[in-house]
Order: structure tokens, then C-alpha cells, then sequence
């Protein structure tokens, strides 16, 4: 995949042409995996220089809690000093200003464009828990079944709470632990009791099933907008 660098409106010669193609080149790339239905993790790259063009651009404060927190403190300096440039220099103000506006307008298609199949995946989605759940469920196992295949893909997963900006978040980490095929004897059930019988560690766990009729990449699609659905409905029913 194409890749921008953190800063790549404010690196080397300030061109609005340059630039443009640089992004276009860099937009095409990201597209084309979405007509292939996969999101990430295009979809957050996308996203994240997005973020960094209007944070920029509204100078709100060119700061750690401004930008994302993959920017080094150098980068951070480059940028400020480039903006205090940008005071002394109209012309310089100028090209850097029409370079973020259109890179911002064509971020912005291309992420409403990834948002609407995230959107359409996740309506796909059906959630259920696997017999009885127990009071903690913040720790568990859930499982992925998708469209044509008799596969069902087995992830631990372990819910954490984090603060970001003052706010309180919960975040999920997962496991990949097995796939079993689907059958008669490898009900969902059958592998919850297999799951308790070989891994010690969780006796009595949580279990959702993730299942939707349709197909979609596993990887980049579909286990990224299972595991955001299953932090929402675990949250909304506990």
C-alpha cells in the first residue's frame, strides 16, 4: 500500500501540483481496496492524516494533544515552525493553505466512502451470547462466522477501559485461538464446552457468536467491525 509520511503536505517543496498527485496516487490506492470491500487498515490511515490536515489547518495548538500521538516531537517542531513561516509569508500561506483544503475535501470523500461500508458490514452483523453469560464478561471468547464457508473462526478477547481526553473508552484485545468447522458436532455449544475442557485459564467465560450471511474479508474487514459491534452490544447490555 501507498503511504504518506506524517507530514507529507509540509515535507520538501510547498507545490499545490506536487502535492495533489502525491495524494491522488496515494487516494487511488486506498479506493481500490475498498471496492474490494476491505477497510483496514486503509480506513484508519485515511483517517489519520485527515485529522492531522484539520488540526493543522484550525491551529487550535500544534501540540501533543492536538495531533495523534504517532508524531514525534520533531515533527511537532517542524510543524510549528512551518506555521510561524506561514506568518511571515503570504505567498508561502497560501500554497500550504489550498494544499490542505483540497487534500482535506478529497480525505473527507474517501473516508465517508470507507464509512458507508463500514456501515453496511456492520448491519450485516448478528450478535448473540452462547449459553449463559456470566456476571464478568469482560474476558471471553467470541465467534466469527461469515457467508459461503462452514468455518467458524475462535478469538479470546479482553475488554479494557482508557481515558482520552477526559472522556472513558473501552477498547477490546484479541486472540486468535483455533477454527472449527461447523457442524453438527461442533456446535456452538460443543465448542464453548471444548474451549473450557483445553484452556484453564478462563473456567467459566463469556462466549458471543458473530455471524452474518454475507462475505467479506476476514482480516480487514470483517474482525475489525466485529470486534468494535461486540465492544457496543457487551457495553449497552451490561
Amino acid at each position: 500500500m501507498k503511504t504518506l509520511s506524517q507530514t507529507w503536505f509540509a515535507d520538501g517543496y510547498i507545490d499545490f501540483e506536487l502535492k495533489k498527485y502525491t495524494l491522488l496516487a496515494y487516494l487511488q490506492e486506498i479506493n481500490q481496496y475498498f471496492t474490494e470491500n476491505k477497510l483496514y487498515p486503509q480506513l484508519a490511515d485515511v483517517i489519520f492524516h485527515y485529522n492531522n490536515l484539520i488540526a493543522f489547518r484550525e491551529n487550535k495548538k500544534i501540540l501533543q494533544d492536538q495531533f495523534p500521538k504517532k508524531l514525534t516531537g520533531i515533527q511537532l517542531e517542524k510543524l510549528q515552525l512551518l506555521y510561524e513561516a506561514m506568518i511571515e509569508d503570504d505567498e508561502l500561506m497560501k500554497e500550504l493553505e489550498d494544499i490542505i483544503n483540497y487534500a482535506a475535501s478529497k480525505m473527507k470523500r474517501t473516508i465517508t466512502s470507507g464509512t458507508e461500508i463500514y456501515e453496511f458490514v456492520e448491519h450485516k452483523l448478528n450478535i448473540q451470547p452462547v449459553g449463559i453469560i456470566p456476571l464478568d464478561n469482560n474476558e471471553g471468547y467470541f465467534f466469527l462466522c461469515e457467508g459461503r464457508t462452514k468455518n467458524t473462526w475462535v478469538y479470546q478477547y479482553r475488554l479494557s477501559i482508557f481515558e482520552k481526553h477526559d472522556e472513558k473508552y473501552r477498547g477490546i484485545k484479541t486472540e486468535f485461538v483455533d477454527v472449527w468447522q461447523r457442524n453438527f458436532v461442533n456446535s456452538y455449544e460443543n465448542i464453548k464446552a471444548e474451549l473450557i475442557r483445553n484452556r484453564n485459564e478462563l473456567p467459566n467465560p463469556a462466549v458471543y457468536a458473530v455471524e452474518t450471511d454475507m462475505t467479506f474479508p476476514i482480516e480487514e474487514t470483517l474482525l475489525p467491525v466485529a470486534k468494535r459491534s461486540l465492544v457496543r452490544y457487551i457495553s449497552t447490555k451490561a
